[in-house]
């Protein structure tokens, strides 16, 4: 009789206790150590350069910007490291991404696309078990490392504040500190792992997770994110420093006349203010009437915005990574 014609004993494999989860979670770092290390890297890599560039604007600005606004400061401080710092922000912008694509969408499809899922899925451990142990480990994973990764930045950061080159809800730099930065990663992994479940093609599946990333992320900036509190609204000129302003506006006699930008407020100020006029655009136009108004968000309101953000992004994350493991059970072996 040969192994495959052996018959079931069904009192025997009653008896059988699950893999313990310590031993699955080896054999998931075992199976993606490679990912792993090549986040490891690629944010290890970023963090000693933000490091040691991060030393030398602590030194020019401690050096130079004192006062803050002196000419010093936006010389030797701002004119000099203000290009790095976009540079380095817009740059970090794609992190999040990128480990999705390649950290997160190949963890199930690969295994469906070459057919070891066959295997894997028939072992004593349970399939609804190997998916959640996987997705929860490498999860938590690059979410801690995107977190520490954020700390670093959020260092390298503060001469821009101090200085007033940056606000903090700037939409450059608001998700890449606080727990926001860790979030939208974890949330670009959740979206990689629903991706290669449902396509079961690695390539393809990277090409969606930055796709359906690069939506979501340009809706919660264009979009979302201004929304999250009602803004505040005033007519003062002069707003604080770290406001966050949204949306400006001009009216007269209480009536909404024209946008502070665009056409229609260039045609009110060719119309109404002399080209060699002494005077600014919007003391021109009030002098015949009209106020400016002026939407805006407080800097005080920057960790309710995070923890906002953070939130529905954790939320996001665990309802794509449920909605996979959900489809590995349902899926036929």
């Amino acid at each position: 009789m040969t192994t495959l014609s052996v018959p079931a004993r069904p009192e025997r494999d009653a008896s059988l206790r699950p893999v313990p989860w310590r031993q699955m979670a080896w054999v998931a770092w075992r199976q993606h150590r490679f990912a792993l290390t090549g986040v490891a890297a690629l944010l290890g890599a970023l963090a000693v350069y933000v490091w040691i560039v991060g030393r030398h604007l602590h030194h020019a600005y401690a050096t130079a910007c004192h006062p803050v606004g002196s000419l010093a400061c936006a010389m030797n401080f701002t004119g000099r490291y203000g290009i790095t710092g976009i540079f380095v922000s817009v740059a970090l912008q794609a992190v999040p991404p990128l480990i999705g694509a390649f950290a997160g969408a190949p963890v199930l499809a690969r295994e469906l696309e070459t057919g070891t899922f066959r295997y894997a899925w028939t072992q004593a451990f349970g399939r609804w078990r190997w998916a959640v142990a996987k997705l929860v480990l490498l999860a938590v994973a690059v979410a801690a490392a995107a977190e520490a990764f954020s700390l670093l930045f959020s260092w390298y950061n503060q001469p821009f504040f101090a200085a007033g080159y940056v606000i903090p809800l700037s939409t450059r730099v608001f998700d890449l500190h606080g727990i926001a930065f860790a979030a939208w990663t974890l949330a670009a992994f959740a979206i990689g792992v629903l991706a290669g479940m449902l396509i079961r093609r690695v390539v393809p599946a990277i090409a969606a997770t930055l796709a359906v990333y690069a939506g979501l992320a340009l809706a919660t900036t264009v979009y979302l994110r201004e929304h999250y509190m009602a803004p505040l609204v005033t007519s003062r000129l002069n707003l604080p420093g770290s406001a966050w302003v949204v949306n400006q506006w001009y009216a007269k006699d209480g009536t909404f006349a024209f946008p502070a930008r665009g056409s229609q407020f260039v045609s009110a100020v060719t119309r109404l203010c002399p080209q060699n006029s002494p005077v600014s655009p919007a003391q021109c136009l009030s002098r015949h009437g009209y106020t400016q108004w002026s939407a805006y968000q407080p800097g005080s309101r920057f960790w309710p915005f995070q923890w906002i953000e953070g939130g529905w992004l954790l939320a996001l994350s665990v309802l794509l990574i449920a909605a996979a493991v959900w489809l590995v059970r349902r899926r036929a072996a």
